[in-house]
């Protein structure tokens, strides 16, 4: 493997094509590293293939939902729980 960066399961990595990716598995045993790029597509490389590569460490992207792509906004972990309907105040009769 590369002396001067590891592929580290977790991290994330950007190749001389300026395409970001984060090693979501490797196998030792099977010699192999599976990547998935940000716009969610999954690809793997034997470790050959990583040593001869040129990577940097970058940071996690901000906006880590990039490789779901079919994701409801909802489905990231927050709501905007003050909407009401258009023209409509709640109160709290009508929750009764």
């Amino acid at each position: 493997m590369s002396e001067e960066i590891r592929p580290i399961v977790g991290e994330w990595y950007k190749d001389t094509e300026g395409l970001i990716f984060e090693v979501v598995a490797m196998d030792e045993d099977e010699k192999y590293i599976e990547i998935q790029f940000f716009d969610g597509e999954i690809d793997e490389m034997d470790f050959e293939a990583w040593d001869s590569s040129v990577v940097e460490n970058v940071e996690q992207p901000e906006d880590w939902s990039g490789p779901y792509d079919e994701m409801e906004r909802d489905d990231l972990g927050y709501t905007d729980t003050g909407m009401q309907p258009e023209g409509r105040s709640i109160s709290y009769e009508d929750l009764e």
